[in-house]
């Protein structure tokens, strides 16, 4: 007997598609906690490009402009008779920093060691009037600085690089004094403030002198400890004309 139009009709149509599931509560929970980790990371690794590196552009840039200005007002105080560091003791720098085991380039330097002052790329020295001695103090002391290790401009990131016997150099206007690094500190405590002494005791010395002591955070992209590089000052150079640098710098 012959199917019938309708049997026909029932034996070909398709079978209805199942009603699609909605995801359980877990699986959406897990999801969006997916989404977020992933976010989180992006803003993470947004960060410390941020904190490692354009922190380091921006710095770098402001310590060029700085370090120009102050080679500009030396330039035009020429036959003013200021002289060194304590005659040009203002808010745009004393002088620089030259280390060549350290870093190839020039750090300005600043008075005061605050955030808001090293955050420019710069090194700053400590002014504690019982410990601070400039440079060019006729009274031996300890001429005392500090730089960031990572970001803003980590101009002591290579500290760790200095040996006895490196050179130290600091320009002034009209001099250089000549450091050579006698001992290092690799980790000490933050609050530990007897490595800025007039005598440095804990590097060894016990007769008065002039020093230099450089600190900075230890371990890299740490602030926890400190790490300290002592020198003491073998000659002082008049600078020529010129300019030309010491030999340690050539």
């Amino acid at each position: 007997m012959a199917a019938t139009t309708d049997d026909t009709e029932e034996q070909t149509a398709a079978p209805a598609p199942a009603p699609r599931r909605r995801p359980g509560r877990i699986a959406l929970a897990v999801s969006v906690l997916g989404e977020l980790l992933i976010t989180a990371g992006l803003v993470l690794g947004l960060f410390v490009v941020y904190s490692l590196w354009w922190t380091n552009v921006l710095a770098d840039r402001k310590a060029e402009q700085e370090g120009d200005k102050v080679r500009d007002n030396w330039a035009s105080s020429e036959g003013s008779g200021a002289k060194g560091p304590v005659g040009l003791d203002t808010k745009d720098g004393i002088g620089f920093l030259h280390v060549p085991d350290m870093n190839g380039d020039e750090i300005l330097v600043k008075k005061g060691t605050s955030n808001k002052i090293l955050n420019d790329g710069v090194a700053g020295y400590y002014t504690d009037p019982v410990k601070a001695t400039l440079p060019t103090s006729d009274k031996n002391g300890n001429f005392s600085l500090a730089a960031h290790r990572d970001g803003h401009g980590a101009q002591f990131h290579n500290i760790h690089k200095l040996g006895e016997g490196d050179p130290i150099v600091f320009e002034t206007k009209d001099k250089w004094y000549v450091y050579k690094v006698y001992a290092t500190l690799a980790e000490t405590s933050k609050y530990n403030v007897r490595v800025l002494d007039a005598v440095p005791k804990e590097s060894g010395k016990k007769k008065a002198g002039k020093y230099i002591t450089l600190t900075t955070c230890t371990p890299v992209y740490t602030s926890r400890y400190r790490y300290v590089v002592w020198g003491e000052l073998v000659r002082v150079d008049d600078v020529d004309d010129q300019r030309t640098p010491p030999k340690e710098l050539r």
